[in-house]
């Protein structure tokens, strides 16, 4: 197999801060950033580090045992899924993925201990590229325990142990690190979701989730006026990431009035709904998960009005 692969350029981009100067409620556009502001320091320790589900490790889940992977890649494939398109898949016909905490340029495995039990590494011995698939983009990298693990543009590779039958993709967008390979060695998105929208929850109805679908929080002791401040700081803030500025453009079913950003104490710029602060939770390792509901009784999830969903009245 060759050992030689291409990888994508990363270009970092820095989006201007915006500090409110005005009473909340004046329009104050954000700027055109989409992400978690300490994504990294919330990922904790252990499986958190993995995109937090260890949740059968062992097992593939339901009693059902696992389709087997084997202990090489043989030929791989692109398949179609019907939410995420096309996607690779190994010579079992199961979804390879790639993990945003690992890098490509030099090739590097964070995944060990734990999480290389969830996400078992793709053996690169046999691996080689069947139709769709450009073998200049597939490589290896050494892991620390010395095995040699398959890269696609330099990423390392992983099945999921939650994966049963091909075909499956259950592990896209856990823990919102972890996602399929296209192809081309990119992350799979399917339709590409707004930075910040709205989902049916069944307990908690209409409630606001980021890009990666995760559930987005209030806290009760911070304040929206006459301007928003926020009340968590420090080690708050690694199990509640801050949501970072999202330009309205990138929205969906989000009240505009009052949406707005703030310039925290450390100098970050943060997200407000209706004036008020938004974080995610690190708790949550699954879009859809709403762990971080009625914790301490001081965060609740988000209404697109920015209502915390189920809070006391004061």
């Amino acid at each position: 197999m060759k050992t030689t692969w291409r990888t994508a350029s990363l270009v970092a981009s820095a989006a201007a801060v915006l500090a409110l100067t005005t009473a909340c409620g004046q329009d104050a556009p954000p700027p055109p950033v989409s992400q978690n502001v300490g994504a990294t320091a919330a990922a904790g320790s252990g499986g958190d580090q993995a995109g937090g589900d260890q949740a059968g490790a062992g097992q593939a889940g339901g009693g059902q045992a696992a389709a087997s992977p084997s202990d090489t890649a043989g030929e791989l494939n692109v398949s179609t899924n019907a939410e995420l398109g096309k996607v690779v898949t190994d010579n079992l016909g199961l979804t390879l993925y790639r993990f945003d905490q690992d890098t490509a340029k030099p090739p590097k495995s964070n995944c060990e201990d734990d999480c290389a039990k969830t996400w078992p590494p793709v053996p690169a011995d046999d691996a080689s590229a069947g139709e769709g698939i450009d073998e200049a983009l597939l490589g290896e990298v050494t892991r620390a325990d010395g095995t040699k693990q398959l890269t696609v543009d330099g990423w390392p590779a992983y099945r999921y142990v939650k994966d049963v039958n091909a075909g499956d993709a259950k592990g896209q967008g856990v823990g919102g690190k972890w996602f399929a390979f296209t192809p081309e060695g990119k992350k799979a998105r399917g339709a590409e979701q707004a930075g910040l929208s709205t989902r049916q929850d069944p307990k908690l109805g209409e409630i606001v989730v980021d890009r990666n679908g995760m559930t987005v929080y209030r806290f009760m002791k911070d304040e929206a006026w006459p301007k928003p401040v926020s009340a968590c700081t420090g080690a708050c803030l690694e199990k509640w990431p801050a949501v970072a500025p999202v330009d309205f453009a990138d929205t969906k079913g989000i009240q505009k009035k009052g949406y707005m950003t703030f310039t925290r104490p450390d100098g970050a710029a943060q997200q407000t709904i209706n004036c008020w602060p938004i974080y995610t939770f690190a708790g949550d390792k699954a879009a859809g998960d709403t762990n971080g509901q009625g914790v301490g009784g001081t965060w609740y999830a988000v209404r697109p009005d920015g209502k915390p969903v189920g809070a006391p009245e004061k």
